[in-house]
């Protein structure tokens, strides 16, 4: 794709949204926005430099964004390429991070959704079924329908399991690669318990907040509605969804003029709202400007949904015995199960590898991939790469670290096929595009130093509502005509 080409996708794009920006506007956007300048700054440099002539099979395992952008890059800078990706599900390249807008109804769910197959980069073969095992000994992925597909490179980019099953009083999972979730929406999306970390789920939630705000104005008791918003212990993908939504809830609620109807509370596993103490400090202001309420050190076990009752595991670190010897007490958690009434429940469930994934020869004792952080090489297996969300490196499981992975694995591939040293790293790129309304949002960028890391002068803690025309309109066409052509 040329570039032109690229912008004229990416334009088109933005022009299918209600209200959306003129062409003139993006393009000033996109001329000023480091970000979204990225993806015209990048849309020739997969092509720049000679295509090596290095050979190799290469089986790609998961064709959503991780892995059809890796091999829509791989494709651009080999020669001769031989790539193979295992992807069952028709939708795997589905726009996940618009889930939230679709849960706050600002996008429809067909918004959201595009076909793998439209995708594909030219030459790239897709084996359209699932993968069930790994042989590393043999360099062989086997599919549920019995195919072995031999690699002599191998890249798992699958993506995570959503284990609704990990709570209490729920069925089912849901690969996030996969629109099979008949047995989750047996109880999420009914009876006022949502859940936007999938399609269908999203747009559920948008019913059910639609549905919050009648009983809200139907609601004349002197006791408020009870709207609950989770986030459970260990690693999740797009950690800021679980505030985003409560932050647009609360906007729905304002608008419908409801709100002080309706107690809005926040229960995170952890003991911060961010991992980074700026935007930890940032989003507490707005908590607090919002009325908002929160329980650190709450985790979600259980669910009666019949009686509309949460179920949390509260725990906290008490002193116990003093050790002579290190001259320090022994650090004892407690645990206490806090029951709570809802109205409303958005449950953020617990997440993890698929079995697939973590159960074989290159998973490990968490279930994630292990890789060198900076390399995203295999720690074992050197012919094996990981990336996105299925990658045990810290923080990092969003599109806007995967737009950084991606590049530097292929990179690293390329050097290892041509036999040598692996000199692309990774610094830990993560950025949350957090909404706060409808109208602003607070773009957190950041690395492993743990320190906010702007690509734009201005406070990266402010809610700006730059960053809402970001998000809302141009961030999607980057991704889907700009990452997934390997160019952005």
């Amino acid at each position: 794709m040329k570039n032109e080409e690229l912008i004229e996708k990416i334009l088109s794009e933005v022009e299918k949204h209600e209200g959306a920006m003129s062409r003139r506007d993006a393009m000033k956007f996109m001329a000023v926005t480091p970000l979204a300048a990225s993806a015209l700054v990048g849309a020739g440099a997969a092509t720049e430099a000679a295509a090596s002539d290095a050979k190799g099979r290469i089986v790609i395992v998961g064709g959503g964004l991780a892995g059809m952008s890796t091999a829509a890059r791989l494709t651009n800078m080999l020669s001769n390429p031989d790539i193979t990706v295992i992807e069952p599900d028709p939708l795997s390249v589905s726009y996940q991070p618009g889930q939230t807008l679709v849960g706050s109804g600002i996008w429809d769910k067909e918004a959201i959704v595009y076909h793998r197959d439209d995708f594909v980069p030219s030459g790239v073969k897709v084996v359209k079924d699932k993968m069930t095992a790994i042989d590393t000994d043999k360099q062989t992925v086997t599919t549920a329908g019995g195919e072995e597909v031999p690699y002599d490179y191998l890249i798992v980019t699958t993506g995570l399991k959503l284990n609704f099953a990990g709570i209490e009083g729920l069925e089912g999972e849901i690969t996030s690669a996969t629109t099979d979730n008949a047995l989750v929406r047996n109880k999420v999306g009914k009876n006022g318990l949502h859940c936007i970390y999938f399609q269908d789920g999203a747009a559920d939630t948008w019913q059910g907040i639609q549905d919050l705000i009648a009983q809200a104005k139907a609601h004349t008791g002197p006791e408020k509605l009870q709207a609950l918003f989770t986030h459970p212990a260990g690693a999740v993908k797009c950690g800021g969804a679980p505030k985003k939504i409560m932050y647009l809830a609360h906007a729905r609620l304002e608008e419908a003029g409801v709100r002080d109807k309706v107690e809005l509370t926040f229960l995170p596993d952890g003991g911060k709202m961010f991992g980074i103490p700026e935007y930890h400090e940032a989003i507490v202001k707005q908590f607090e400007a919002r009325g908002f309420k929160w329980k650190y050190n709450h985790n979600l076990v259980k669910l009666d949904t019949d009686a509309k009752v949460a179920t949390f595991d509260h725990h906290w670190q008490e002193k116990g015995a003093y050790d002579a010897d290190l001259e320090e007490y022994e650090m004892v958690t407690k645990h206490e199960m806090v029951p709570m009434k809802y109205d409303f429940i958005h449950i953020t469930p617990p997440m993890k590898a698929p079995d697939e994934v973590g159960n074989s020869p290159i998973g490990s004792s968490n279930g994630w991939v292990p890789v060198t952080k900076e390399t995203l090489q295999h720690v074992k297996y050197p012919n094996v790469f990981s990336m996105g969300d299925v990658a045990a490196v810290p923080m990092g499981k969003t599109g806007g670290t995967a737009r950084k992975q991606y590049k530097v694995l292929c990179d690293n591939l390329i050097s290892l096929m041509e036999g040598k040293p692996l000199e692309a790293k990774f610094g830990g790129y993560t950025v949350c595009p957090l909404i706060t309304s409808i109208g602003t949002v607070m773009l957190a960028e950041f690395d492993w130093s743990k320190k906010p890391t702007p690509s734009f002068p201005l406070d990266p803690t402010k809610e700006r509502w730059i960053w809402w025309l970001l998000k809302v309109y141009l961030l999607k066409p980057m991704t889907m005509y700009g990452m997934l052509s390997g160019r952005a």
